[in-house]
């Protein structure tokens, strides 16, 4: 179904009750349900504070049609820089394309910062749950993120994206197996994976380790592919699938020349689609609910029975009873990487009086 509301398009899937912003988790939890809408929306590339003010529009569009959880596509905040090249080959880089990415790299947001403030007051005020992709900066180095926070409008924590794919990696560093996290939340188990880290088997793995039930796939993939991993997953993990895309027009970016798209054979007319989106919701039971949306900017929703998770795993629970731990086991290094450590002349003479009594008490 779909209907007009304000500037977006609203695309449904709704049971005949509607969905208070409370659940009540005291019950059993299949008994749960849920509305989640995932957003389909361009950014205001190069303007964050612009961007944050449409955020909130969106989220109070969503949280008035009694939305408990809002997903925001890849890189909402700071912007998917679709086409751009930032001047790099191989073996050089252009004094433009630095220009591009110090552009870039200021309408980045720092997490925790002013930014990751206003998104939480903002999630506060709707009592919603938030999940949205955002370009994070952190000293000179870029993340593409995903940043949680519950309907109280705290700050959960945030995912970074593992592996960028293919020229994402000239501007996006890598992240690690710290920020894996999936949030026990009043509504179930949230996490998040982004755009082709879907495609990652041993990755997924881990998330269903965690038992995840609310599945966020923020994405740049506007592909018909992209509807087959997204149905697999749902059935694959037994859990509801949410993913978010940007529906974006060639004048959503800058204009020539200040901003090309590489790769065209002619420079996209201002009208013209340059992401299609395809934001959709699934079930574990592998049933589309909403979407997928291929037409405008819009909210995509639909109402979450709890009861399909267990309904899904009666036949297929990958981590559980179909799992086969004496052939296949998955160990995930969850600790942070970092690439400079500073040892005190205090804790080396601590670690030097621990070594001497080891080696004394040897030699009794």
């Amino acid at each position: 179904m779909q209907a007009n509301l304000d500037s977006s398009i609203v695309t449904a899937a709704m049971s005949d009750s509607p969905v208070m912003s409370d659940t009540d988790m005291s019950v059993f939890p299949s008994t749960r349900s849920v509305r989640a809408t995932v957003v389909q929306a361009s950014a205001v590339f190069f303007d964050t504070p612009a961007t944050l003010d449409k955020a909130e529009r969106l989220i109070a569009e969503a949280a008035a049609l009694g939305s408990q959880l809002i997903v925001f596509p890849e890189a909402f905040v700071g912007g998917y820089p679709r086409g751009a090249t930032f001047g790099a080959v191989i073996g050089n880089r252009s004094l433009k394309g630095r220009e591009d990415f110090r552009r870039y790299h200021s309408s980045a947001i720092d997490v925790p910062g002013p930014e990751v403030d206003r998104l939480a007051s903002i999630a506060a005020r709707y009592k919603v749950h938030l999940v949205i992709g955002v370009i994070e900066r952190a000293g000179g180095t870029l993340y593409c993120s995903v940043i949680f926070f519950d309907a109280q409008g705290q700050y959960l924590g945030k995912h970074r994206k593992l592996m960028p794919t293919a020229s994402e990696r000239v501007i996006w560093g890598v992240g690690d197996g710290s920020t894996l996290p999936v949030f026990e939340t009043q509504i179930g188990r949230t996490g998040a994976l982004i755009c082709w880290e879907n495609r990652m088997p041993l990755l997924r793995t881990a998330m269903y380790g965690k038992g995840i039930e609310l599945y966020c796939a923020p994405t740049a993939d506007s592909r018909p592919s992209w509807q087959a991993s997204m149905t697999h997953i749902a059935l694959e993990g037994g859990c509801f699938v949410l993913s978010a895309n940007q529906f974006c027009r060639r004048r959503d970016y800058p204009p020539p020349p200040d901003y090309t798209f590489a790769g065209e054979v002619e420079e996209p007319s201002p009208d013209q689609v340059v992401c299609p989106g395809g934001s959709v919701i699934i079930s574990p039971l592998g049933t589309v609910l909403a979407g997928p949306n291929y037409d405008d900017e819009a909210l995509v929703f639909a109402d979450l029975d709890f009861g399909d998770i267990v309904r899904a795993k009666f036949d297929f629970d990958v981590v559980g009873h179909y799992a086969r731990p004496d052939i296949f086991r998955l160990t995930v290094q969850d600790h942070p990487v970092a690439a400079v450590t500073f040892v005190s002349k205090q804790s080396q003479e601590v670690d030097k009086t621990a070594g001497d009594l080891r080696r004394m008490s040897l030699s009794k």
